[in-house]
């Protein structure tokens, strides 16, 4: 595939990397040079100077031969026009917006085939809000991702020192759960991704992604020694898009939530736009403040401002405190598996929402969803299973997986199934599937057709 990337800041820049490793033909476009020379020196990639907005920009990138363009700048306009322009004056199959204004979303007609016509329009700030909310409603989990519309989620987080299955391998961990619906798919450790075997063992500190149904996810938290106990009150770091948003969630939740912010004009738009939120003007990493709002009664504080420095921090010292939970906004993704080990309970990461929505128009076969993990070094997947593939009517100890691979559930209709190697996946079948990235080409042939399908 031919695809135009416009923006190179840090969505851009990981979307660039994903597909040009992948053997796809990006053209990456943004006005920053100092930006697109880093780009240059790390991606194989062709960069252009210039605005994704320009017609002469796109011509330049030959928007006429494109499959794609992905418009991700931090302009809301920019990226409505490099989108229109895709659409009208060269037909590009594919078009991707980021669109930041709370106040528009992928249902608004704005977006539709009689207007702007983009495919998908990425709101990351709100897809990284819904996470917290899902965090906070499983305290024990860092991160969450939910496939089959919320009856599936992976579940990531760290292995505690008193955790009940320290030293135990994963066939016994199954038999310690008696049988119910959880599956261990991937182990951190020390930096190190392992893909699990029936005999691998368990150690303090390792990072954990378990695949359960939703139903189950709580029972398998406090089976791992995670306190769930429901959230009552809580402090805000940053009054920004993702702040306002995160407040107005929890307000109507019925959770107490005060929300700190430096900037007095912001602290008067947020009192004008939230009714019961207490808005405080001041440092969010300020000891005094957080005292005097008495930090240690608070069930979460989520730091979530776009200094990334300014959350960890902020996080770490209302840990200090006493709060009981801290969430922090972390864009790098390989900072998400070092968080735990040093005190922040949770991480959302609003780059990450992104490239998971995009990832979606990219994959071949029938992709719901797809979601990379572990600083892009493997990826989770939804997929509906076609009928002449080769992942179909056959035990999945029959199928010749690449190495790395691991079908985590199968959602048949109303059920969920946790896989064994006798499982059989059939057609119209939901199925989560994780593997490493170098093994995703070998995986997309398995879920595409059969060879003989056109013979």
């Amino acid at each position: 595939m031919r695809i135009i990337i416009i923006g190179a800041g840090e969505i851009g820049y990981n979307i660039a990397d994903i597909l040009s490793k992948e053997a796809n033909d990006v053209v990456i476009i943004d006005k920053n040079e100092e930006q697109l020379k880093m780009v240059s020196e790390n991606l194989d990639v062709q960069t252009i100077v210039g605005s994704g907005s320009s017609p002469d920009i796109l011509k330049k990138a030959s928007l006429d031969n494109s499959d794609m363009v992905v418009a991700v700048t931090d302009s809301d306009e920019t990226n409505i026009v490099a989108c229109l322009l895709a659409a009208t004056q060269s037909r590009v199959p594919i078009r991707i917006a980021r669109i930041r204004n709370p106040e528009l979303n992928g249902n608004s007609t704005l977006f539709s085939k009689n207007h702007i016509n983009v495919d998908l329009s990425i709101n990351p700030e709100r897809e990284a809000v819904k996470n917290a909310v899902n965090l906070m409603e499983f305290p024990g989990a860092s991160e969450i991702i939910d496939f089959a519309q919320g009856r599936i989620k992976l579940v990531g987080f760290n292995v505690g020192a008193d955790c009940i299955v320290l030293g135990k391998k994963l066939r016994e961990i199954r038999e310690m759960t008696g049988g119910k619906k959880v599956l261990i798919v991937s182990i951190t450790r020390g930096g190190k991704l392992i893909v699990p075997i029936g005999d691998s063992v368990i150690k303090k500190n390792d990072y954990i992604f378990t695949v359960a149904e939703s139903t189950e996810i709580r029972n398998t938290l406090r089976f791992f020694g995670k306190d769930m106990d429901p959230p009552r009150k809580a402090i805000i770091m940053g009054g920004g898009i993702m702040g306002l948003m995160l407040s107005e969630l929890l307000e109507k939740k019925g959770i107490t939530v005060k929300i700190i912010e430096k900037r007095q004009d912001r602290c008067e738009t947020l009192a004008s736009r939230l009714n019961k939120v207490v808005v405080l003007h001041g440092d969010g990493t300020g000891q005094e403040l957080l005292k005097e709002e008495n930090i240690k009664d608070t069930d979460y504080f989520i730091a979530v401002t776009n200094d990334e420095g300014a959350n960890i921090l902020g996080a770490l010292l209302a840990k200090q405190l006493g709060a009981k939970k801290v969430i922090s906004r972390i864009n790098r993704v390989d900072y998400a598996h070092i968080i735990p080990t040093v005190g922040i309970d949770g991480v959302i990461n609003p780059r990450h929402a992104a490239i998971s929505k995009i990832l979606h128009y990219i994959r071949k076969g029938k992709i719901i969803s797809a979601t990379p993990l572990y600083d892009e070094r493997a990826e989770i997947f939804e997929v509906v299973a076609l009928p002449t593939s080769e992942i179909t009517n056959k035990s999945l100890k029959n199928i010749k997986f690449p190495r790395g691979t691991i079908v985590g559930a199968i959602l048949r209709e109303d059920e969920v199934i946790i896989p064994g190697g006798d499982s059989v996946v059939f057609p119209g079948d939901h199925v989560i599937i994780f593997t490493l990235r170098s093994a995703i080409t070998q995986v997309e042939k398995i879920l595409t057709v059969k060879p003989d399908y056109f013979g």
